[in-house]
């Protein structure tokens, strides 16, 4: 394996993180996301998105890179209290040190090379210089990768579950909690 490391994304990286985007989607979500949603997935548009989250912030984007080529990117910050709040939508003791993972995404053909792993430990280290004490994400229930990579990383499954209208299908989510000391294996 050439040299993997894991950067802060700049405003050039957009086009990459938005290719990988769109095409793990297509590729993970094929049976969890209804065709027409994943057809529709618009690389351009995820551009200009994530150009304005990196740019504007608070939102940290990280890229994992493996020799020359963009391979993953995640997504972290504070959790708004609606994302964090407990079961019965009261916000939790910790509310205002929570950060959100809003996404971790390795293109498929850089799969199991760890660059997931790394691209967690970054995001939770910034996040815990920040003061953040706890880390939450929502996963799709179906996708039992995902589910598996948080829960060897040490996150759980905390009890709050939510449902989204995904194209007129509903789209079950798992809120998965855990430390933000991480470490690589």
């Amino acid at each position: 394996m050439a040299d993997a490391t894991v950067r802060p994304a700049v405003p050039a990286d957009v086009d990459e993180i938005a290719r990988i985007q769109v095409l793990t989607w297509q590729a993970g979500y094929s049976g969890i996301l209804p065709a027409e949603v994943l057809s529709a997935l618009d690389p351009t548009a995820a551009a200009a998105q994530w150009r304005q989250t990196i740019e504007q912030g608070p939102a940290m984007v990280f890229v994992a890179v493996e020799g020359d080529w963009i391979v993953g990117f995640c997504s972290a910050g504070a959790s708004p209290e609606s994302e964090s709040a407990m079961a019965n939508d009261l916000p939790p003791e910790d509310a205002a040190t929570v950060a959100l993972i809003g996404t971790l995404l390795v293109e498929p053909r850089w799969g199991r090379r760890g660059h997931g792993g790394r691209l967690l430990v970054a995001a939770a280290k910034a996040v815990r210089a920040t003061g953040s004490t706890r880390g939450i994400c929502w996963i799709p229930e179906a996708n039992q990768s995902q589910v598996s990579f948080f829960t060897r990383a040490g996150w759980a499954p905390d009890g709050v579950v939510r449902t989204l209208d995904a194209g007129g299908r509903p789209l079950r989510e798992l809120r998965m909690s855990g430390s933000l000391d991480l470490k690589l294996a």
